[in-house]
This record gives C-alpha cells, sequence and structure tokens, in this order.
C-alpha cells in the first residue's frame, strides 16, 4: 500500500483490518508532547510566581536569609534557617525510620510471611496512608507527645545521653515527636511500593540462587534486592517529598518554636508549618514575601535532595555493577 501500511484479515468478522494511519499516529505524538509542554509549563508557571512573589524579601534581605536566624515581624526582621534545619533534619530522620522499617516490613511480607498474613498485614499498613493528616497529629498531640515524653524521651536520654541530640529538657512537642509523625505517614509509601517491586522479580532468579547452594536469605541479599534496589530508592524519595511537605500533622506536634537547637528534645519549626501558621497574619509586603520566600526554598530543598539522591544511585550503580 501506498503508505506502507500492511493489511490483515480479522478472523471470523470478515472484514479487513488496517492499522492506524500515519495521521492518527501523528496526532498522538502531538498529544503527548503537548502534555509534556503543559507540564514543563506549569513548573516554569510555579516558579516565576514564587520568585515574583519574593522578590521583594529577596532583595531586601538577599543570601542572607538563608543563614539568618531571627524571624521578627515586629521589626520586619526575616531569617529562614530556623525553618530550613527543622524542614531537612525532621524529614531525614523520618526518611530513615521510615526507609528501615518499610523495606524491612517489604521483604517479611513478599518473601517470608505467609500468602493470607502478608495480605492482611499489607492491607492494614497501605490503610495507613487513606488517614488524614490531620487524625495524625490529633494522635500525635494527644497520644505520641505525652508518650515521647514520659517514657521515649527519658530512655533515649538514659541510654545515648552522651549525645547533643538527646540532651536538654524533654519538651511533649518537640522534632523528634514530629519525626515520627512523619515517619507513620510515610512508610506505607515505602513498603507498598517495596513490597510489589520485591513481588514483581522472576522466581526463577531465586531458584537458580537456591540451587547454587544458596539459603533464602542469601537469594534475598545479593539477587532480589539489587535488582530492585532503584525502584526502592525511588520509592524513598517520593517518600521524602510527602515529608518535606507535610503541613498540618508537623504543625500540631513540632512546637512551632523558630530556633535551632541540636537537641531532638526541643521544639522545632518546618517551612511548611511556617507558611500555615503565619500567612494569614502576614500584615506588611516584606513579612508576605519571606513567607513566598520560604515556599521558594521548600522547593529549591526538595530539588537538590532528589537530584541528590540520584546522582548516589548513578554512582552506586557504576561502582557496584548494574543490577
Amino acid at each position: 500500500m501506498g503508505d506502507g501500511a500492511t493489511t490483515t484479515w480479522a478472523a471470523g468478522s470478515g472484514r479487513v483490518s488496517r492499522p492506524e494511519s500515519g495521521l492518527a499516529r501523528h496526532a498522538f505524538m502531538l498529544t503527548v508532547k503537548a502534555a509534556t509542554a503543559i507540564f514543563a509549563l506549569i513548573m516554569a508557571g510555579l516558579v516565576l510566581v514564587l520568585v515574583s512573589g519574593s522578590w521583594a524579601s529577596l532583595r531586601h534581605f538577599g543570601l542572607r536569609f538563608l543563614w539568618t536566624s531571627r524571624w521578627d515581624p515586629v521589626a520586619n526582621v526575616f531569617g529562614g534557617l530556623p525553618f530550613i534545619y527543622g524542614t531537612v533534619v525532621s524529614s531525614l530522620i523520618a526518611l530513615l525510620l521510615a526507609a528501615s522499617i518499610g523495606i524491612l516490613s517489604a521483604l517479611f511480607l513478599a518473601e517470608f510471611a505467609p500468602r493470607r498474613l502478608s495480605g492482611l498485614l499489607g492491607i492494614l499498613i497501605e490503610l495507613l496512608a487513606a488517614v488524614p493528616s490531620v487524625v495524625f497529629g490529633l494522635w500525635g498531640l494527644f497520644v505520641l507527645a505525652p508518650v515521647v515524653q514520659r517514657d521515649i524521651g527519658p530512655a533515649l536520654q538514659a541510654a545515648f545521653g552522651f549525645l547533643p541530640i538527646f540532651k536538654g529538657v524533654i519538651y511533649g512537642v518537640n522534632m523528634l515527636t514530629a519525626s515520627l509523625i512523619l515517619t507513620l505517614m510515610i512508610v506505607p509509601t515505602v513498603m507498598s511500593i517495596s513490597r510489589d517491586l520485591i513481588s514483581g522479580v522472576p522466581g526463577r532468579y531465586r531458584e537458580a540462587t537456591l540451587a547454587l547452594g544458596s539459603t533464602r536469605w542469601e537469594a534475598v541479599r545479593y539477587v532480589v534486592l539489587p535488582m530492585v534496589r532503584p525502584g526502592v530508592f525511588g520509592a524513598c524519595m517520593l517518600a521524602l517529598g510527602r515529608a518535606l511537605g507535610e503541613t498540618i500533622a508537623v504543625t500540631m506536634v513540632i512546637g512551632n518554636r523558630p530556633s535551632i537547637s541540636a537537641s531532638l528534645f526541643a521544639p522545632g519549626y518546618t517551612i511548611a508549618s511556617a507558611i500555615a501558621n503565619e500567612f494569614t497574619e502576614a500584615t506588611s509586603d516584606l513579612y508576605i514575601s519571606a513567607l513566598i520566600e520560604l515556599g521558594l526554598l521548600l522547593l529549591v530543598i526538595s530539588i537538590l535532595i532528589n537530584a541528590a539522591g540520584r546522582l548516589f544511585l548513578a554512582r552506586l550503580d557504576r561502582d557496584g555493577g548494574r543490577a
């Protein structure tokens, strides 16, 4: 045929079916490219709005906004360092705990647990993702915070009190409580994606490893985990993205004090909770601009952390061989 398309006979229908025409393929590709362009325009527009909204703060404070700790709306003096510190520390602690718990849980459910138990536990853990963040916040404020102040905090201080992060007065609402709440909120993301990836590894790889004399754990450690490492890392990055931007639950349990303390038992502040708490109370243009600059910083921090994670994974694959 003129357009190079082949003709096939549809069995039982008595009709000739033709592949889609070049016009249809062209329309499909145009649609895909347009959707990609729209996404790029949305991201560019987001950055443009944040930059334009924070321009007064950027021009007034310059780069010292990044390392200044004073936040004084009365004097119109604003520094974002306490919020950057609180956001990064609470999110990284939550990611460390959630990755450990989530990956180990996924391994157990996918490789070692009985099928019925695996299905039941998987559903229960995934239900955590459907719980509204304000419910996590209420539970953290009235249940977890007293437990941290009465039990968890003193136990950590008794065992590891020589470390700066476990020194000082133990408050119920603090960085540790916020980190634990974030851990509960992002564990389902890490666990569910990791479990699906592990379950998707073809069984012939496990069988071949076991046939060579390896144990079940050795097959998981040396064959299954390397194969799913990029996907698991991606799940952790998705979880980290949620932790960085979480607002309501963190606002209710972190203490909301714009200061920097080495102790996890001290109250803190995050960028998202600062914006949620203070945006409606901002009375000056510079105040509003400083809050918008915090939003711009949160976007930049998210991009930098994800870029660093991808570079780390690429180097890990290059040094250790492709999984």
